[in-house]
C-alpha cells in the first residue's frame, strides 16, 4: 500500500450524540441525537497540538493521548502512513461518561478526519470499513452506527466485524434525555451483568426488541410495552440507583423510558408537544434532543 497525499486544507467533522440499547435492544440498537462534538484537523510540520472547548476542557488530555488523535493514528495506519503532525480542534457538546455516545463520537470524528485529511481515500476505506474499524475501536457497534449513519440504526457483528442498517424512526417520536450530574463508566456498568440470565428473560428481551423496530417506525402507541427490559437494566442499579428509579418512575407514569446505552442518563421518548421536563428527578437536566436523520458529515475547506 503506498502512502497517501494528504490534503493542505481544513477538515471539519461534525458528529451527533446517540443513545444505545433503546431498553431491549442491548449492543444493537441507537438513535442518533440532535446534539454535536465538532472536530477540526489540517497538519502541521511536526508534533501534536490539541486543543478542547466545552465538555472535557481541561479533563481530556491534549496529546497523542487525546481519543481523537489516537484514533487518527490508528486510522491512518490503515491507509498506509502517518502524517509529520497534526493540529487538532474539538469544540464538545456531548456530556462525557452519560451514557450519550462521547467516545464514539470521538472514534468516528477521528476515523472520518484521517480518512478526509488523507484526500478523503474511500478506496482504501469505504463507509462500511469505517463503521469496522470504529466498532472495533469502541468494542461494540451500537453507538457507532448511529454516530455514522443518523436515524435509527440496528447494528450486529459478523465474523468480519461490525454491520449496520439505518431506518427512519416517525417524526412524532420527541426524544428526550434526562441528563444526571452522576457520571458513569461503561466498563463498569457491564461488570454488574451476570453471565446468564432466564430463558424467559432472553426471550421477552427478544420480542420486546423485535416490536421495538416496529413501534418506533410504525406504531408509536407501542413504545412503552416494546422499551421493556429485562436483560441489563435492573442489574445495573447498584452502580446508578437514582437513574433507575427515575426510569421505573416514568414507566409508571405511562413514559417508554429507558437508560441511555449504560447510563448514568436516561432516554424518554415523548409524543409530540408532551413537556417531560417537570418529571425530572432531582440531580437530572431533562434535555429535549430530536433526532439526528444524517449522522456524521465532513467537510474540507
Amino acid at each position: 500500500m503506498s502512502s497517501p497525499r494528504y490534503t493542505d486544507g481544513v477538515v471539519r467533522v461534525r458528529v451527533p450524540a446517540t443513545s444505545a440499547n433503546l431498553g431491549p435492544g442491548y449492543d444493537s440498537l441507537g438513535l442518533a441525537l440532535d446534539l454535536h462534538d465538532e472536530i477540526e484537523v489540517r497538519l502541521a510540520p511536526s508534533g501534536i497540538a490539541v486543543e478542547v472547548t466545552g465538555e472535557g476542557a481541561g479533563e481530556v488530555p491534549r496529546n497523542q493521548d487525546h481519543l481523537v488523535v489516537r484514533t487518527m493514528r490508528h486510522t491512518f495506519d490503515q491507509l498506509g502512513g502517518q502524517p509529520a503532525g497534526l493540529v487538532v480542534r474539538c469544540r464538545n457538546q456531548i456530556p462525557h461518561a452519560r451514557g450519550l455516545g462521547s467516545s464514539a463520537a470521538a472514534i468516528v470524528g477521528g476515523v472520518l478526519a484521517a480518512r478526509a485529511l488523507a484526500n478523503d481515500n474511500a478506496a482504501v476505506l469505504d463507509d462500511a470499513a469505517v463503521l469496522r474499524l470504529a466498532s472495533g475501536m469502541e468494542g461494540h457497534p451500537d453507538n457507532v452506527a448511529p454516530c455514522l449513519l443518523g436515524g435509527f440504526t440496528i447494528a450486529w457483528i459478523e465474523q468480519d466485524g461490525a454491520h449496520a442498517v439505518r431506518l427512519s424512526p416517525l417524526p412524532r417520536v420527541a426524544p428526550v434525555v434526562f441528563v444526571p450530574e452522576q457520571r458513569g463508566i461503561t466498563a463498569q456498568a457491564r461488570k454488574l451483568l451476570p453471565d446468564r440470565v432466564p430463558h424467559s428473560d432472553a426471550a421477552t428481551n427478544v420480542a420486546r426488541a423485535a416490536l421495538l423496530v416496529h413501534a418506533l417506525t410504525s406504531d408509536p402507541s407501542l413504545l412503552l410495552v416494546a422499551t421493556e427490559d429485562r436483560l441489563h437494566q435492573d442489574y445495573r442499579t447498584p452502580g446508578m440507583e437514582h437513574s433507575i428509579a427515575l426510569v421505573h418512575h416514568l414507566r409508571a407514569a405511562g413514559v417508554p423510558a429507558v437508560l441511555s446505552g449504560a447510563g448514568p442518563s436516561v432516554l424518554a421518548l415523548a409524543g409530540p408537544g408532551e413537556d417531560l421536563t417537570g418529571m425530572a428527578a432531582p440531580g437530572f437536566v431533562a434535555r429535549s434532543l430530536p433526532v439526528c436523520p444524517d449522522g456524521a458529515t465532513v467537510s474540507v475547506c
